[in-house]
């Protein structure tokens, strides 16, 4: 059987390191303005040129989900389906997929179409690939792929670290004096994934040893025991690198990739910032 897993932009690559030969892979891309100008969150996107245009823009920018139309096209492909959005919490992607889902389904009642509102963004994201690609390759049929992966996303989470606050101060959800005040001290932002698919704050740490710690101590309270992690790097793999090391000083058969954030992530993470998906050991 065919498989087709088709993925917004808030994942952070463009194809699987590894899949089986019956499952195509493909995304959608946010567009995100700055300044009015539109970025189109594909492989032609210069992620320094949107940084940089970030930076000198004194307005505000927005982010467009993709349209259902965009999901349409790649529902209707021979075989199964499986959509992995972002959080629906923070975008609308989720629901223009379901959408499309609802518009393919008029068309042909009888294909297997699911979307999965990951609740999440960025690294959560490509773990779910990785184990939807897995469950795939056992030769498990539809209904089993989904019941297991609705498991499975129990024992993932994501953390946040963001050394800018640009974006936050432009769009008018941090006010200037308090993003300056955190920008000369030095301070770092911590969050978490909630359950319900919104960004919960940790708390603040000055300096990368202290907010590595914050996330640490956030692993081993909501894991246990970590198995795989994803660490998605906006520009800086030198931090990335430091995450890394602390987790496998905790957890040192811990498999760990590290990747740089496309268009959407870049844009919330701003400079310097990560995104950190995990998840527990099957027997934490």
């Amino acid at each position: 059987m065919k498989w087709n897993i088709i993925a917004d932009s808030s994942i952070d690559l463009f194809s699987p390191e590894e899949k089986p030969d019956n499952v195509d892979f493909f995304t959608v891309p946010f567009t995100l303005n700055v300044d009015g100008v539109d970025y189109v969150d594909d492989e032609n996107l210069d992620t320094q040129v949107l940084l940089d245009a970030m930076k000198a823009t004194k307005k505000g920018s927005s982010s467009a989900c993709p349209s259902p139309g965009a999901w349409h096209d790649l529902f209707v492909r021979e075989g199964n389906v499986l959509a992995l959005t972002i959080t629906s919490g923070l975008s609308g992607s989720y629901n223009s997929a379901m959408t499309a889902r609802a518009m393919v389904l008029e068309e042909y009642p009888d294909k297997n179409i699911e979307v999965i509102d990951s609740r999440t963004t960025g690294s959560e994201i490509i773990l779910i690939l990785r184990k939807l690609c897995s469950l795939i390759s056992e030769g498990l049929d539809f209904e089993d792929v989904m019941n297991r992966i609705r498991e499975y996303t129990k024992t993932t989470y994501t953390s946040y670290v963001l050394s800018s606050f640009d974006n936050l101060v432009k769009n008018g959800r941090m006010s200037p004096i308090t993003g300056f005040i955190a920008h000369t001290i030095g301070l770092m932002g911590i969050g978490i994934a909630s359950p319900e698919g919104t960004i919960d704050i940790k708390g603040v740490a000055r300096g990368r040893k202290k907010a590595i710690k914050v996330v640490i101590d956030d692993m081993k309270h909501r894991a246990g025991r970590v198995h795989e992690v994803i660490i998605d790097h906006c520009m800086n793999p030198e931090f990335a690198a430091m995450v890394k090391d602390a987790v496998l000083s905790i957890w040192e058969d811990a498999h760990i990739k590290l990747f740089q954030t496309r268009g959407l992530c870049t844009y919330y993470a701003e400079y310097g910032g990560l995104i950190i998906g995990y998840s527990s050991s099957p027997d934490a």
